[in-house]
């Protein structure tokens, strides 16, 4: 029988993950300000949310490689990053560069009985826009490996589809994004339906929809609406009719912020 995986979302794409005994902090933004973004969606995460055994970092953009976030870990935390990660901010934050171990996809990292496999994501890695510091965008595939049957989680970070998302296959819990934080996505981002679309690829029983309903551009909320309707509110929702149009099979899991949800491995 297979471990029982418990997902914590603290908002925008970061979770905990909490599988085997070990806690596994994705894309830690723990702060109610990021640039021109305000965290207007749900509480601002307590200290709960930094108790990790490691955090992973899918790609640079500013709001998955936090640096301020990043510095409130605790020494023993270990911070897993894309390979580019440490050139970024070997000078504006080298306290935190020296401690980031550089992965590129199919590296592997192991954590006492937590295995955690870099993949790949389609998704802009650079740091900005017009930055010269890049590196891939990356998901993670976490999984029990002292087990025959390991429960098996992806976490897409930031990503559009892309062919070999099937080889990614089987898994058993997704963590998808499913919007953004402003009125339009990118080419590179899942929507509601594409998010669904995704989960089906990999063949997921269970889903968990983030990187929705926390951050938008301060100042923008009352000055559209609608569009804030669609790209903050309704996302998670609209992700969950869509999955059970295109997987009936699978659950949707839509949890606010600071809420945890408990899934069973294959088996159990």
């Amino acid at each position: 029988m297979s471990a029982p995986v418990s997902i914590t979302w603290w908002g925008h794409a970061t979770t905990t993950i909490a599988l085997n005994g070990r806690r596994v902090l994705t894309d830690p933004v723990l702060t109610r300000r990021l640039a021109h973004l305000s965290r207007i969606g749900g509480p601002l995460p307590g200290t709960d949310a930094l108790r990790a055994d490691v955090a992973l970092v899918s790609h640079l953009h500013f709001d998955h490689l936090d640096v301020p976030s990043l510095r409130r870990l605790s020494r023993g935390t270990r911070i897993v990053a894309p390979h580019g990660a440490v050139r970024a901010l070997s000078r504006s934050a080298p306290d935190v560069a020296h401690r980031i171990e550089e992965v590129v996809p199919d590296d592997s990292v192991n954590l006492n009985g937590v295995r955690i496999r870099a993949v790949p994501a389609k998704h802009d890695g650079r740091r900005s826009p017009l930055s010269r510091f890049s590196g891939p965008a990356l998901g993670f595939i976490i999984e029990n490996d002292d087990v025959e049957v390991p429960t098996r989680i992806w976490f897409a970070g930031d990503t559009g589809l892309f062919a070999a998302m099937t080889q990614l296959a089987p898994i058993d819990v997704a963590v998808v994004p499913v919007g953004g934080w402003g009125p339009s996505l990118g080419p590179t981002h899942l929507d509601p339906e594409q998010a669904a679309e995704a989960v089906r690829r990999v063949g997921a029983g269970d889903a968990i929809p983030i990187h929705y309903g926390t951050l938008w551009p301060y100042g923008l909320r009352h000055v559209h609406p609608a569009s804030f309707r669609r790209g903050f509110a309704d996302p998670g929702t609209k992700f969950a009719a869509e999955l059970a149009r295109a997987l009936p099979s699978a659950m949707a899991h839509v949890i606010s912020h600071g809420q945890t949800v408990t899934i069973q491995g294959p088996g159990s």
